[in-house]
């Protein structure tokens, strides 16, 4: 009975009968042992014991998780302003009272964080068609548009004054205002939005043009934790902002800016050797040291494709930006690990997996291979790979795992590696949905066949 099962097994894998990779499958050869040979079945066709889904994704299985996320946030999210002294949720926004507060929820709706899920939640809703996406942002931007006028007025006549809308009021850095800004413009030109984001939009893209600290030479710096101070960061809490400053208005001042940002960054921070931006510049720094954080790679990848997507090609700096972000996406690409995620520090393969980055590669490769920036063949499978070891992140509940919380700028590498991750790290939530945008519609518009790996093909 024994040889007639095995036999049986040997037929199935020669027929290539277990031809599906996952769920996982006990591999077949352990010692060795000759029960399997290759006289017997053809080594080349037994399926290696991947960590995440070995899979040509489909779009219903990027939506599930998708949705996933965003119920998860809908729940999880504030979705009022209450009366602070009564409690009584506020209906009536033309009698605002003086003192008000956010109903209860885990995260902070008018954070940069909550910007890029904004961003991510209008992507996920024009790939998807599904209206949870939409909804979510509209429901919290509907929110800030009806509270402003009257708190714009206690803001100027109380000093000191103190609301939920304080910080998007009176910014005092990128952080505050920059992508929300992206979001918001995103939302107030969305076909059927009624009411008015402009009055935070003008102010935040005044703060950005006019009042953020500069280098000499125009470059958007900081003064902490050293005199001018570069935050590759700041490339994403700008860039979008300016970007979008000029779908709305047309003004090439803003989309100039933007250029000017991101080759004036490059200049300091990218290596080419490596094709890796480091975290962090000083210019009164002797020596940088080099460490290549993956979120603030992920940052600069996210701000030039923003750049990208509005500038005309006409333009004289499109050419060097996509060139710079062909060279970065090279560099990105000897990275990734081999469990289709990218470490805390790219190039240090003893710091842990993080997510928030891998969101932002994996939207940066999609992207560029739909909007014919990238070769597909060249990252259109690492783009599937990442996908599908980044989904193994979204746990049950929607909350996404292993995401670095927030991170300053520092040289010397200790701090990089034993950075907290948190289920509750508000950054990747927008991000995931954005690179889930991205890959239904990569997996959509080409052809991909899987063999005993993947390959890309021409568009459909």
């Amino acid at each position: 009975m024994q040889r007639i099962s095995l036999l049986f097994a040997v037929l199935m894998l020669s027929a290539g009968l277990y031809a599906q990779p996952w769920p996982r499958q006990e591999k077949y050869i352990l010692n060795n042992s000759k029960r399997i040979t290759d006289a017997s079945v053809s080594l080349f066709e037994l399926h290696s014991d991947y960590d995440f889904p070995y899979i040509i994704p489909s779009r219903e299985g990027i939506t599930e998780h998708m949705l996933r996320i965003a119920n998860f946030l809908e729940g999880a999210t504030m979705k009022e302003f209450l009366n602070a002294d009564t409690g009584e949720a506020i209906t009536d926004f033309d009698k605002l009272p003086e003192k008000f507060q956010q109903a209860q929820g885990d995260f902070r709706p008018y954070s940069y964080e909550w910007g890029v899920t904004y961003s991510g939640m209008l992507q996920a809703a024009e790939v998807t068609r599904e209206n949870v996406f939409l909804d979510y942002t509209r429901k919290r931007m509907r929110l800030l548009a009806l509270a402003w006028p009257k708190a714009s007025e206690y803001n100027k006549k109380v000093k000191g004054y103190n609301s939920p809308l304080r910080r998007l009021m009176n910014p005092h850095n990128l952080d505050v205002c920059g992508a929300m800004c992206a979001a918001s413009i995103r939302t107030q030109m969305g076909e059927g939005f009624e009411y008015d984001l402009r009055p935070f939009i003008n102010i935040a893209l005044k703060h950005i043009s006019e009042k953020q600290y500069r280098l000499n030479d125009g470059t958007l710096a900081r003064n902490h934790p050293y005199p001018n101070t570069l935050w590759l960061d700041d490339l994403y809490m700008a860039i979008p902002a300016l970007a979008e400053g000029y779908r709305l208005t047309g003004e090439q001042r803003y989309l100039d800016d933007a250029a000017k940002q991101i080759l004036q960054f490059a200049e300091r921070m990218f290596v080419e050797e490596i094709g890796l931006f480091m975290h962090g510049w000083v210019e009164s720094m002797e020596h940088h040291p080099r460490f290549y954080w993956g979120r603030a790679n992920g940052w600069a990848t996210l701000a030039m494709c923003d750049l990208l997507d509005v500038m005309p090609t006409s333009h004289p700096k499109y050419n060097e930006i996509l060139h710079l972000f062909k060279e970065h996406c090279k560099g990105l690409l000897k990275f990734q690990s081999g469990k289709g995620l990218w470490h805390q520090l790219l190039d240090c393969n003893d710091t842990y997996l993080e997510s928030s980055a891998t969101a932002m590669f994996v939207y940066g490769f999609a992207k560029g291979i739909n909007k014919g920036w990238l070769d597909g063949k060249s990252f259109g499978a690492v783009s599937i790979t990442g996908w599908n070891a980044l989904s193994e992140q979204i746990n049950n509940m929607g909350q996404i795992e292993n995401v670095c919380v927030g991170t300053s700028v520092a040289f010397e590498p200790a701090y990089y590696y034993n950075r907290h991750v948190h289920a509750y790290t508000a950054h990747a939530y927008g991000l995931v949905l954005m690179a889930g945008s991205e890959m239904i519609r990569l997996v959509e518009d080409f052809k991909i066949i899987q063999e005993s790996t993947l390959y890309f093909h021409d568009r459909k």
